[in-house]
């Protein structure tokens, strides 16, 4: 099993925001808190939310977004961050080209030791994640770095079944589930970690108070409180 201080500098790929606080935004706050380097990718600025929003509310969510992004990672300790600026809802329909050459050449600028993404299954089966996961191997296949890549994985038992059937969490697709001895990295994240996970998640305000207001804050922590990667199948 794999500890924080072995992942050396990370970077993160990822589709929208508040992806990156979801999946590993308690070992964000971990790794910042001891020295390591850590850049951030957004692939888009989750604008698509409503599909019936016109131009101008879809420009107004991708500011909002935008901005309790950046907010959410000042919480965990990041202060590298780049967006690609893609279009919500529409990554896996656009040429790859464009997000991959940008990928390699981030890889091939910070050369992180460790990279965080969606495995093939992008985690909820979201199209766009699917795309993200797809870039990023291809990247680091193109790169001169050569990181090692976890994806983001679920163990065998879920922490809440009944909140993501309610919520349609895994309505597009499951993600990869793993046992413990195939989970490279397992963090039950600790109380003081959690918390800052939690404030991240709820500073994104437009993402995550909808469902903090149903189920309530100590649920809502509950279902956040482990985070889970492995390396990618082969």
């Amino acid at each position: 099993m794999s500890t924080v201080a072995s992942l050396g500098t990370v970077l993160g790929v990822w589709a929208h925001p508040d992806d990156e606080t979801y999946l590993s935004g308690g070992l964000l706050a971990e790794l910042t808190d001891a020295g390591h380097r850590v850049v951030c990718v957004t692939a888009t600025r989750g604008e698509a939310a409503d599909s019936q929003a016109g131009p101008g509310e879809r420009a107004a969510l991708a500011a909002t977004r935008s901005a309790e992004l950046e907010g959410a990672l000042a919480i965990l300790g990041v202060t590298e961050h780049h967006w690609l600026d893609l279009p919500d809802g529409g990554c896996a329909g656009i040429d790859p080209e464009q997000p991959v050459t940008r990928l390699r050449a981030l890889l091939d600028d910070v050369r992180p030791d460790t990279v965080l993404t969606f495995g093939p299954d992008g985690f909820t089966g979201h199209p766009d994640h699917r795309a993200v996961s797809a870039w990023t191997d291809l990247a680091v296949r193109r790169s001169a770095a050569a990181p090692r890549v976890l994806h983001a994985v679920r163990r065998e038992k879920p922490v809440d079944p009944a909140l993501d059937e309610d919520y349609g969490v895994f309505d597009l697709g499951l993600p990869r589930i793993c046992t413990d001895e195939e989970i490279a990295l397992l963090r039950p994240l600790a109380s003081d970690v959690l918390d800052r996970k939690v404030e991240a998640l709820l500073s994104q305000v437009s993402q995550t108070a909808g469902l903090v207001e149903a189920v309530g804050v100590e649920r809502f922590r509950a279902w956040v409180a482990t985070e889970c990667f492995a390396p990618p199948q082969t």
